[in-house]
């Protein structure tokens, strides 16, 4: 049987031929050609011929003519695609396409092999989610591509401050409990961010002049949360702050499979505020992070590159506030 060949794709030619005018013409109306006289009435056949046909204007041909592409490239981090980092890219992708631009995800490997995306795909803006290897931006400017964000050379914007865990030691500071341990992930993919977050736990912990939290990476599974609370429990610690919600589900679920009433016991509070910390019982104490504002913020950072406007102003969409749940309450040791 012979293979189907893919529908050719109508070009301006096309609606030319089919209306019996010039290809100069119909190329000055669907491009929008500023200085042409062309009658209001002849603009409307073309644009009517061409939506007949199935006309759809070839972008790699707009950029050219434009000296844009309208596609704005957000590289990832090599993280897991969680709920929290989903709905941040579906904002962001949804304002773009609102204002007439693409949003591109990308994420490179450390084997290198494939060609970089800013390469292929010429974009208007390359946004790095947690900053640029190094290197990269070097990179990125060599293959023509000019607005960055974060811009190594002209910042615009602050860096995200990870004020999660810092909000998590307060609060169970504020309920009596002094000897506080940090759940980490054993996922190598994040153990940077774990460690950012770690590291904020620590310092309010050394404001508030309560003990250093200890830390464990935790994997996914009842054996790995359980081995860490038991160590805790001999070292006295009466609260868990988790890195993220996924954790402290764990902890809590092991936790109580072990006999121990959560908050009663051990109180842990999440961070992130996923639909997992409303629906786990317990409810999870948690951080809400506003991943839908962040996404908007960041689709207004590129389009003002993009579009040679002002910046956003940083708002409420990058401040974080904490969700007092079931599975934090004040210590009642001695």
């Amino acid at each position: 049987m012979p293979a189907r060949s893919a529908p050719r794709r109508v070009t301006a030619a096309d609606v030319a031929r089919s209306l019996g005018l010039s290809r100069a013409t119909v190329g000055f109306v669907l491009n929008d050609t500023p200085g042409q006289t062309i009658s209001k009435a002849t603009r409307q056949r073309v644009f009517a011929e061409a939506e007949r046909l199935g006309y759809r204007p070839h972008s790699a041909a707009r950029a050219l003519r434009s000296g844009r592409s309208r596609l704005v490239l957000l590289v990832l981090p090599d993280w897991p695609l969680d709920f929290n980092l989903r709905r941040n890219i579906e904002e962001a992708s949804l304002a773009l396409d609102e204002a007439g631009y693409s949003l591109v995800t990308y994420s490179p490997h450390p084997t290198g092999q494939s060609r970089p995306l800013w390469e292929t795909l010429q974009p208007d803006v390359v946004v790095a989610m947690t900053g640029f290897a190094p290197g990269q931006a070097e990179a990125i400017r060599a293959a023509g591509v000019t607005h960055l964000i974060p811009d190594p050379d002209h910042p615009i914007a602050e860096e995200y401050p990870e004020e999660g865990p810092v909000l998590q030691v307060r609060h169970l500071a504020a309920l009596g409990h002094r000897t506080i341990a940090f759940a980490g992930s054993a996922d190598p993919r994040v153990a940077d961010l774990v460690a950012l977050r770690h590291s904020r736990a620590r310092d309010a912990a050394a404001e508030l002049g309560i003990a250093d939290p200890p830390s464990r990476a935790i994997e996914l599974t009842d054996a790995s949360a359980a081995a860490a609370i038991r160590e805790w429990r001999l070292a006295g610690v009466t609260a868990v702050a988790a890195y993220n919600d996924d954790v402290a589900a764990a902890i809590a679920g092991a936790a109580l499979r072990m006999g121990l009433e959560v908050p009663g016991d051990l109180s842990v509070i999440g961070h992130d505020d996923t639909p997992l910390a409303s629906i786990f019982q317990p409810r999870l104490s948690t951080v809400h992070v506003n991943t839908a504002g962040l996404g908007l913020f960041l689709a207004g950072l590129a389009l003002s590159l993009a579009e040679g406007t002002e910046p956003p102003v940083a708002g409420p969409e990058l401040s974080v506030t904490l969700i007092d749940r079931d599975t934090t309450a004040p210590f009642e040791g001695p």
